[in-house]
């Protein structure tokens, strides 16, 4: 049996050196994700990408869990649909607001488990989305929507310099003093619906994707400083990604 376990060893050790050399070796690939127990999870327009190489021959399930705090609170949230591919990827498309942490938990047919490393989901550096939506933007983008809301005619609108969206129509929330000050953020419909809530803001920056939103348009936010309103403004979300 321990010569047996040992051989096993040895041929998954083969497997993960052969997914390497190809990765550095394949031209015709942009880039190759890591090899599990690492993968990547890259915030794409309006979902979180999950990608990676694995170099197990005998995989039975790989389940995709997500936390907001990288520690507790993994939840189960899908199955890798062909687990025993050497590459897979998986879109979640319905993040949570927020920082969202992943890891892979992988059941081999012997019965036996494993987790990957932790990963934070990191924006996409080869989508340029620093770049705010600005008023003329949103009426180019507004062109195109099928059914797109009127823009708000009473007050001239512009972006907010704290919460507001880019150019992949992601919302950001640029807060530099988050970790000394306690702000909360409100979201709503333009009728005023409630949507959610961030309760506190602990990093100086974070990304919503805008799946998270459900729909493109516009939409209204209410920030908190230490339980005061400290800005009531709106922001656009469009339709599809403006490169």
């Amino acid at each position: 049996m321990k010569q047996i376990a040992r051989l096993s060893f040895i041929a998954l050790l083969l497997n993960i050196f052969t997914l390497c050399a190809y990765a550095q070796q394949e031209p015709s690939q942009q880039y190759t994700p890591p090899v599990l127990p690492d993968f990547m999870a890259l915030i794409k327009t309006g979902k979180i990408q999950l990608e990676w190489l694995s170099g197990f021959t005998n995989v039975k399930q790989i389940g995709i869990q997500r936390s907001l705090d990288s520690v507790l609170n993994f939840n189960t949230i899908a199955y890798a649909s062909y687990p025993a591919q050497t590459r897979n990827v998986y879109l979640d498309t319905k993040p949570l607001p927020g920082s969202n942490y992943y890891r892979l938990f992988i059941l081999l047919n012997t019965g036996r488990y494993m987790y990957s490393n932790t990963v934070l989901a990191v924006p996409d550096s080869t989508i340029k989305a620093t770049q705010k939506l600005d008023m003329e933007d949103v009426k180019e983008l507004q062109k195109n929507a099928a059914n797109g809301e009127k823009t708000p005619e009473k007050v001239a609108w512009h972006p907010s310099n704290t919460v507001y969206t880019t150019v992949d129509g992601n919302v950001n929330i640029n807060l530099p003093d988050a970790e000394k000050k306690k702000y909360s953020v409100k979201f709503f419909e333009t009728d005023g619906g409630f949507l959610f809530q961030i309760d506190q803001v602990k990093e100086p920056f974070l990304i919503l994707e805008k799946a998270i939103f459900l729909h493109s348009g516009w939409f209204n936010f209410e920030l908190y400083e230490d339980g005061k309103l400290k800005e009531k403004w709106s922001f656009f979300i469009p339709l599809n990604y403006r490169s």
